[in-house]
């Protein structure tokens, strides 16, 4: 295992450093305080191809592995960890489980606007489950060629701007996490109807929303996977965004040591900068050490993934 950056590692990172800290780093902070990234935000980073990640070349996408992914969304988070939050969830449980799961159909039908265009959201958790996905209890009742949905989700990040929501509901009446499907809900289906942002104590940018499911009629060609697949289709695409996830922590633990440092440079005790203090420099070097071991812990993760292994 090298986790030395290849060439185009660092010129990926390079590049959406500057991009970030170019057309976000003002900003970043407004967003939080108006509880709202803008849509803008979200197409320049589509324009670079950061909506299809992970996502093949041949079907749109441009491709990274994990680790590319995770050195992405950590410049991403450095500037504003809202964002990298969305574009985290929708390339790990938003765009990649079309890809992965997807009938060739779906993916033609879906992957254009997920890579392009369109954020995607992931609807598992409910107001009385949230780690205990299992006991979810919206149904999809099967009727002719379509599905009907009924139910309520909660904390469903990219709720409020997705163009594509990836639904999961119980098929059967048995319990557990046999009787659980997928289905992709496209905005603006009659039946989907989203609830006000939760009023949040950070990453207040990225908008969390309940939404209810009121006889909302899903076409059967729309279900992902086969009858009963959907927790486990939930299941694995929660464990690659884990990796995500932690390349947003590492991001922000950036940000801070940063702002640590600039103002140890600032501040001014016994006749200098407390930078020269040496108690200070302790702390500032416990910091360092903590980023480096977080990284070296998130990159093997992601290298786990790459080589398939848990």
């Amino acid at each position: 295992m090298n986790l030395d950056l290849t060439e185009d590692q660092v010129q990926i990172r390079d590049a959406v450093r500057e991009l970030c800290g170019r057309e976000f780093g003002a900003a970043a902070a407004s967003w939080d305080r108006e509880q709202v990234v803008p849509r803008s935000a979200i197409a320049t980073l589509a324009e670079q191809g950061f909506l299809g990640m992970a996502i093949p070349e041949e079907w749109g996408g441009v491709g990274y592995d994990s680790r590319t992914i995770t050195v992405v969304l950590e410049e991403i988070s450095r500037v504003s960890a809202a964002l990298g939050i969305m574009i985290a969830v929708h390339n790990s449980v938003g765009a990649l489980p079309v890809f992965r799961f997807g009938t060739d159909e779906q993916r033609k039908r879906f992957l254009p606007r997920l890579v392009s265009k369109e954020l995607g959201a992931f609807c598992l958790s409910e107001p009385a489950c949230g780690s205990d996905a299992a006991a979810l209890t919206s149904t999809a009742v099967r009727d002719g060629d379509r599905y009907v949905l009924n139910g309520a989700k909660n904390w469903v990040t990219n709720g409020e701007q997705a163009g594509v929501y990836l639904v999961f509901a119980r098929t059967t009446k048995d319990g557990g996490a046999k009787g659980i499907s997928a289905f992709i809900v496209e905005r603006g289906t009659p039946g989907l109807v989203l609830g006000k942002p939760e009023d949040k104590m950070g990453l207040r940018g990225s908008e969390t929303v309940g939404l209810t499911l009121e006889d909302l009629k899903v076409p059967v060609e729309q279900r992902l996977g086969a009858e009963g697949e959907g927790f486990s289709i939930a299941m694995s695409m929660l464990d690659a965004g884990r990796v995500g996830v932690a390349a947003q922590a590492l991001g922000v633990m950036r940000a801070a040591f940063e702002e640590a440092v600039k103002y140890a440079q600032q501040r001014q005790a016994f006749g200098g900068p407390i930078a020269k203090i040496q108690a200070i420099q302790f702390k500032l070097a416990e910091m360092e050490r903590r980023i480096q071991s977080a990284r070296l812990l998130t990159q093997k993760a992601a290298w786990l993934k790459d080589t398939d292994q848990p």
